[in-house]
């Protein structure tokens, strides 16, 4: 079996050949540059949220985004009706659980879509994934008030009860499906100072989702890629204006000798 970042680098090559489509119902802040994040990394994205056609457009897609960042009564009935249908298709699913904890609505709405719909893998910040286990968890908005390091142990308990592979997100990234944990080093802090960075990352699992079928070799990559990218743009940025522009840039040029040679992949 080879390693995760060999892996990484085998799924990056294969999924520019393929050029998978990534359905996203998403939010309003982040859709053009989750859109530009895919498409510079060789996917093809589609940002579809009406109820009367999202079932319809997943029949065409690889992989289907929820992401509840602008939450609405309709778009969460248009997420249950996308994911009923992706998981028929056997079409993996992302979610990003975008504030869950701060309110009432975004947290029973995070909750509802992983007991109805069968989640491939949840990327979220630590309170996030915290706000699915524990009642009293809550976030500052959308910024996290959690370490990873805080989250590992409820993640890890958390995989285990709802079957689900966990992407936790931070300085340090954190993957578990209930039984391995793996940790991401790559990144930078600039990422921290632009709006949609960790929407950006649950966009890319899904277009590594589309590609392989491991929920966790496939969020490796996608989080050691995207984090590797953020190191190149990074270093050469002059703040966060720059930044964003050479982070898509570097997501575009980024090979996969170069992914497998950068990959900072810990496996515990």
């Amino acid at each position: 079996m080879p390693k995760l970042a060999e892996k990484a680098a085998q799924n990056l090559d294969l999924l520019r050949k393929k050029k998978p489509l990534i359905h996203n119902i998403t939010n309003l802040v982040v859709m053009n540059v989750t859109a530009n994040a895919l498409l510079a990394m060789g996917a093809s994205p589609v940002m579809a949220h009406s109820k009367n056609e999202v079932r319809e457009m997943v029949t065409l897609s690889d992989a289907l985004v929820l992401n509840i960042g602008t939450l609405s009564e309709e778009w969460l009935e248009s997420m249950l009706r996308a994911g009923q249908r992706a998981m028929e298709l056997n079409i993996p699913i992302v979610l990003d659980p975008v504030g869950s904890g701060a309110t009432t609505f975004r947290t029973f709405s995070a909750q509802k879509l992983v007991e109805k719909i069968k989640i491939r893998v949840i990327r979220g910040n630590p309170s996030e994934i915290l706000s699915l286990r524990h009642k009293d968890s809550r976030t500052k908005g959308v910024d996290s008030i959690h370490t990873v390091d805080d989250a590992a142990i409820a993640a890890k308990e958390l995989s285990r009860q709802i079957k689900t592979t966990l992407a936790v997100t931070g300085p340090t990234d954190l993957i578990t499906d209930g039984a391995r944990i793996i940790r991401i080093l790559n990144g930078h802090p600039l990422m921290g100072f632009i709006t949609g960075s960790g929407c950006m990352a649950t966009a890319i699992i899904a277009a590594f989702l589309a590609v392989d079928p491991n929920a966790v070799s496939a969020s490796a990559a996608a989080l050691s890629f995207f984090g590797l990218a953020g190191e190149m743009a990074g270093n050469s940025s002059a703040g966060p204006g720059t930044f964003m522009v050479r982070l898509l840039d570097a997501l575009y040029n980024i090979t996969p000798e170069a992914l497998e040679k950068g990959a900072s992949i810990i496996e515990s």
